[in-house]
């Protein structure tokens, strides 16, 4: 078995154009049924504010696919710790056998949640955008827009959280990162209603976006709601979409922001929702034209994990990268 670490990771994985490629063949496979992929196992931990997800998903063809355990504690802030962490298995898809950890401490989640965030604004917000408002100052309101920035050029950034101190530091590290303007606001509405595209990165467990700021043109990604609790739209912001876009809609419709149109009757299962790699795979079109209202749930696929966690194992092998560790148990079994 190889291990790897997340220093290592990080050295050879980057969020850049082709980690997003890559994610997004991932989900044109899911589309074109190449994929088999099982539901969530999630652990809740209530009265420490988190949880503990599993997910997987093995892509037809491909030697070996990925088993992520992956948390998050969102109390940590208050302990100058990230909410997620976690590490990934590579699994032999010949012969069961594990041949890898990835020790990459939630790092490839980050890069896989940012690049499907990314590839659904490629699809479905306008060409030509301004501002970009971001709704939460944790590690994926920072991923999100740096992989925006692969996608779109902007050149103004507001953001709004919970905390007024961890949306100033928000503020003034991305301004230095990525070198535009970026500004706090005094709430959620002003986001909205100021923005071209809208960002959603908290654990809110009630609607932060109110249908009645939406306005022409604006496109929304909303990707903290992963858990029947979670809840970052009001159900009618869905349906006053124009394009309602899942990662995938089984998925959605147990865990997203679907979930809760689907239970409030906003929308119903006939309702026309597209998935993402429908657009991917040319399937679909995504926006056609700049006076649509767009939504993307996203609640994060296993198919994402393994695309991701394939290409880290791949790209560190090229260059001998990783700790051997041999089962000896293994080796005398089989000869």
């Amino acid at each position: 078995m190889l291990i790897f670490t997340e220093q290592e990771i990080k050295e050879y994985v980057q969020l850049n154009p082709k980690a997003i490629t890559i994610i997004e063949e991932g989900f044109s496979k899911l589309a074109n049924n190449e994929v088999e992929m099982p539901p969530i196992m999630r652990v809740d931990v209530h009265d420490q504010n988190g949880e503990v997800d599993v997910k997987t998903a093995y892509i037809k063809g491909k030697d070996m696919f990925a088993i992520k355990v992956s948390s998050g504690f969102f109390n940590n802030y208050k302990l100058g710790l990230p909410s997620g962490n976690g590490l990934m298995m590579l699994i032999n898809a010949q012969t069961g056998i594990p041949k890898a950890l990835l020790l990459d401490n939630g790092y490839l989640t980050e890069v896989r949640t940012a690049a499907a965030g990314a590839i659904a604004a490629n699809y479905l917000a306008r060409q030509n955008i301004e501002r970009v408002g971001v709704i939460g100052a944790g590690s994926q309101a920072r991923f999100q827009v740096r992989a925006l920035k692969l996608v779109r050029d902007f050149n103004k950034v507001t953001v709004y959280a919970r905390s007024a101190d961890r949306a100033k530091k928000y503020a003034e590290d991305m301004e230095t990162e990525l070198g535009i303007e970026v500004e706090v606001a005094k709430s959620a509405e002003q986001v909205v209603r100021s923005s071209d595209l809208v960002i959603t990165t908290t654990p809110a467990k009630e609607p932060i976006i109110k249908a009645e700021w939406l306005h022409p043109g604006l496109h929304i990604t909303a990707m903290g709601s992963d858990a029947e609790h979670k809840q970052e739209l009001e159900a009618e912001v869905l349906a006053r979409a124009d394009l309602l876009v899942c990662d995938t809609k089984a998925q959605c419709a147990r865990l997203g922001e679907l979930h809760h149109a689907l239970e409030s009757g906003a929308l119903t299962n006939e309702s026309a929702i597209i998935e993402l790699g429908q657009l991917t795979s040319k399937e679909l079109i995504g926006r056609e034209n700049e006076e649509q209202i767009t939504v993307a749930d996203l609640t994060g696929t296993g198919v994402q994990d393994t695309a991701i966690a394939l290409f880290a194992f791949n790209e560190m092998a090229k260059h001998h990268i990783g700790l051997t560790v041999e089962n000896k148990s293994m080796l005398l079994k089989n000869g």
